[in-house]
């Protein structure tokens, strides 16, 4: 971000001293109007009675990250992006519909190559007919097999499900234990899914690296690592450990409705001036408007039991119009 040190009237003249209110996407990272300045493009985007032509003429540009960015750096950066999508999404949370640690784990492993709506959309009848570890130990499998189909890979997923559930009731007393190391150890439990369970569900703190959170930490330039641990450990390096669950469902959250793979929003995203891939998408702010999804762009979300505060409509179950 540039100062604007350089544009202010030295106090030499005895003039009255005039507010100064043009440049407040210039002003020094020190004032409070940084943030605001960092949120424009979203604001102006809102103004309804505000040109196509003037929005898109004050559409930010990217900031230039030096190739020899320091560590500190660095960190500075990344975390001031994590404060900025803390303000943009203050009731992000995991999108999985789930009561306890064992729905939630069963439902993380069934959202492999499928969308959490799908998964949201399927285990309200698989739960029903397995409640506990113990009742889905000792399922049929073709009959679980038609339960979670929608959900796709569904005989893989059905072993990975009795194995899970027959480890639970044999190894861990039928419940989900909350150490990543016994997690881990579950048939189809990596530590992606670990991570989901222990930060969502027993209040552990773990980060999870998912394709959305991978890309976008590419995308913003905090690694260039594609292992997945890999990322982890990275990114575990630049934000404090109470940080971590959070961090991710923002992450998350902001590529599923923003900043998309293929086409990005980059004209109605809130983090635009903090972005050095800031031009990767669509820059015009009303063409970038309808690129949003789920509540960013007036539609449902992905649970059909949303938190509270969620400000989007419910997801409808399956089968609904």
């Amino acid at each position: 971000m540039t100062s604007s040190e350089s544009g202010t009237t030295p106090r030499t003249s005895a003039a009255p001293k005039k507010p100064r209110a043009t440049k407040a996407s210039t002003t020094p990272k020190a004032s409070r109007t940084s943030t605001k300045a960092s949120k424009a493009a979203p604001e102006e985007s809102k103004a309804p009675k505000t040109s196509s032509a003037s929005r898109a003429s004050s559409a930010p540009k990217a900031p230039k990250i030096p190739k020899g960015e320091s560590h500190l750096a660095l960190v500075r950066r990344a975390r001031r992006i994590n404060r900025e999508l803390a303000e943009v999404y203050p009731y992000a949370h995991p999108e999985l519909d789930f009561r306890n640690p064992f729905e939630l784990l069963v439902a993380t492993v069934l959202s492999a190559q499928t969308t959490d709506l799908r998964v949201n959309q399927t285990t309200p009848a698989l739960f029903a007919a397995y409640p506990t570890p113990e009742d889905m130990a000792a399922a049929v499998p073709e009959e679980m097999e038609e339960l979670i189909r929608p959900t796709g890979f569904f005989r893989a997923k059905t072993r990975s499900l009795l194995g899970l559930s027959a480890a639970l009731r044999d190894d861990f007393g039928g419940e989900v234990p909350g150490r990543l190391e016994d997690l881990v150890k579950l048939p189809g439990v990596g530590r992606k899914t670990a991570n989901v369970v222990l930060g969502n569900a027993f209040g552990v703190p773990g980060i999870t690296v998912d394709t959305h959170f991978g890309r976008l930490v590419r995308r913003w330039k905090w690694t260039d690592e594609e292992d997945p641990v890999k990322v982890e450990a990275v990114i575990a390096d630049i934000f404090p450990k109470s940080e971590w669950t959070m961090l991710s469902h923002r992450v998350i959250f902001h590529g599923r409705r923003i900043c998309h793979a293929r086409k990005p929003a980059c004209g109605a995203c809130p983090i635009a001036p903090l972005c050095p891939s800031y031009g990767e998408g669509e820059t015009d702010p009303e063409k970038a408007r309808k690129l949003l999804k789920y509540e960013m762009g007036g539609y449902p979300g992905q649970r059909l039991s949303p938190p509270a505060d969620f400000p989007g409509k419910p997801a409808p179950a399956l089968g609904a119009a």
